[in-house]
């Protein structure tokens, strides 16, 4: 069986991203309340308090939940979630992202996205992003950072999403390479500690 920690502490220049707590609840909120955040996710009622919450209560439970903090600030700015291990494939999920406004369209997603796949791929074979079909800002975000689109299907509704259709993109550790995701050990401007 594999094991891997799927809450890791991982830093990098500008993100800390650490183990998700139940005392995160509040500074998580602040940021998910954005309504402009979700417009284009298939829950896009997710800034009200009780779709959140449900999201949170989910997060909690998925033993893979991550608290995004920007380090100039200390402050939480986000979240992410390794989740949905599929051993036939030794592939695990990378989702239910997201950062406030003010970090979006650049070196935060992909600062967040390099650690969690770097340290993903010490132990998995592939990385499987599931995106609702119609959150193009999503998805251009997967395209950017190298994923390819890989089928669709229609999720049964959890943690206040309906059961829309959502896209499956995937990512292999040779991929993640060439669009330069992956930070190496030489790497003298980002760590990772695990």
């Amino acid at each position: 069986m594999v094991r891997a920690d799927l809450q890791p502490t991982l830093t990098g220049n500008i993100l800390m991203l650490r183990p998700l707590t139940e005392g995160d609840w509040e500074a998580m909120y602040v940021v998910a309340s954005d309504p402009l955040l979700w417009e284009v996710h298939p829950a896009s009622d997710r800034y009200k308090e009780p779709v959140f919450r449900e999201y949170f209560t989910g997060a909690m439970k998925s033993r893979g939940a991550l608290a995004v903090i920007d380090r100039a600030t200390g402050k939480i700015i986000g979240g992410s979630r390794y989740a949905n291990f599929v051993p036939e494939r030794n592939e695990i999920e990378i989702g239910w992202s997201f950062l406030a406004r003010d970090y979006w369209g650049g070196a935060y997603n992909r600062e967040m996205k390099s650690l969690m796949l770097t340290h993903a791929f010490r132990t998995f074979d592939s990385i499987r992003f599931n995106i609702g079909a119609t959150n193009v800002r999503s998805r251009r975000a997967i395209e950017k950072i190298g994923a390819r689109l890989d089928g669709e299907y229609v999720p049964e509704a959890i943690n206040g999403v309906p059961p829309v259709l959502h896209v499956i993109y995937r990512l292999s550790r040779a991929e993640a390479e060439a669009a330069n995701m992956l930070l190496g050990d030489s790497d003298d401007r980002e760590q990772i500690s695990a």
